[in-house]
């Protein structure tokens, strides 16, 4: 177990910032904590780093307890929060460099780990640039090579692509795919759905402190009743025919904007043949058409009411 937190309580005065928390990271997986801004992902973050005192609840690291002076379980943990924390007056390099060497002092050894680093997040080119000079994404790219250049067995990115481009987003996803089949076990947080699924192997849900929901998306898609999402593109329907089709078994509803008619269904494996047989008997001319599985904000909405960026 790399990560063991139990019964973990945070309040703020009257806010109960975590709510009796439980949660456990394997070794070799990317652990995903997802949930809306405010949710407490970045205040359980702070507590399992030992950053913040808590009101109750134990906290574990490597089998050890976690306590502001466990240095030698910090060594090996890296982490990169969700604001930018690096020094302007420094380079790219000697930046990464200065945070590489609170860790390893050979120069030596750091030379070589800065120099991967750089490559690893792309940053060769930016070398000597100075901070003030760097895009958002790049910017976001120096500050996961200032968390990972010492080769830390635990990585924790707190929200590491908010406000970033395309580009660098997918260059910082791929980039924690990498760490992890190097061997590194990832703590991931975001309130972004789609990255989430994409990269984590196991996930957990947080609402206003509390686990609503955790597993693996597939786990966390069977917990819920919503079916596939089937959108058709039509050139002529009735309002006869949207009728009949939302009285089709399974079918939740159905909801027609002049070109394309979304269809809501509860599980079923054959919503999108009998929608077809539908549409094929009654000879209703279509273009288009696709079927999309629920995804997690899904799970979230039906568990909570709300949406997941809401």
């Amino acid at each position: 177990m790399i990560v063991k937190v139990d019964n973990l309580v945070k309040r703020y005065g009257n806010l109960v910032a975590l709510d009796h928390l439980n949660l456990q990271v394997n070794a070799g997986e990317i652990f995903g904590l997802l949930g809306p801004n405010g949710s407490g992902k970045t205040t359980a973050i702070n507590c399992i780093l030992s950053l913040l005192k808590y009101d109750k609840g134990d906290i574990h690291v490597f089998d050890k307890p976690m306590s502001p002076e466990a240095y030698d379980i910090k060594k090996d943990i890296g982490v990169v929060m969700q604001d930018v924390a690096v020094f302007n007056e420094l380079t790219v390099h000697d930046n990464i460099d200065y945070f590489c060497g609170l860790y390893i002092p050979d120069k030596k050894e750091r030379k070589k780990l800065v120099d991967e680093a750089i490559e690893f997040v792309g940053l060769s080119d930016y070398r000597k640039f100075y901070p003030k000079k760097l895009s958002g994404g790049l910017l976001r790219r120096l500050n996961i090579a200032c968390g990972i250049a010492h080769k830390p067995k635990l990585i924790i990115l707190d929200e590491p692509t908010v406000a970033v481009d395309p580009q660098s987003r997918n260059k910082i996803l791929e980039g924690i795919v990498a760490l992890n089949k190097q061997g590194a076990t990832v703590i991931y947080t975001s309130h972004y759905m789609e990255e989430v699924e994409q990269i984590c192997s196991r996930i957990m849900i947080l609402d206003k402190g509390k686990t609503i929901a955790q597993g693996t998306k597939d786990e966390l898609k069977n917990m819920i009743s919503l079916g596939e999402k089937i959108t058709v593109e039509v050139f002529d329907i009735t309002e006869t025919q949207l009728k009949e089709i939302e009285a089709l078994p399974h079918i939740t509803s159905v909801i027609y904007d002049g070109k394309l008619v979304e269809i809501r269904s509860t599980k079923s494996k054959n919503n999108l043949e009998k929608v077809l047989e539908y549409i094929k008997t009654e000879k209703i001319s279509f273009g288009k058409i696709y079927s999309e599985l629920p995804t997690l904000n899904d799970v979230f909405l039906e568990i909570t009411g709300k949406e997941l960026r809401d």
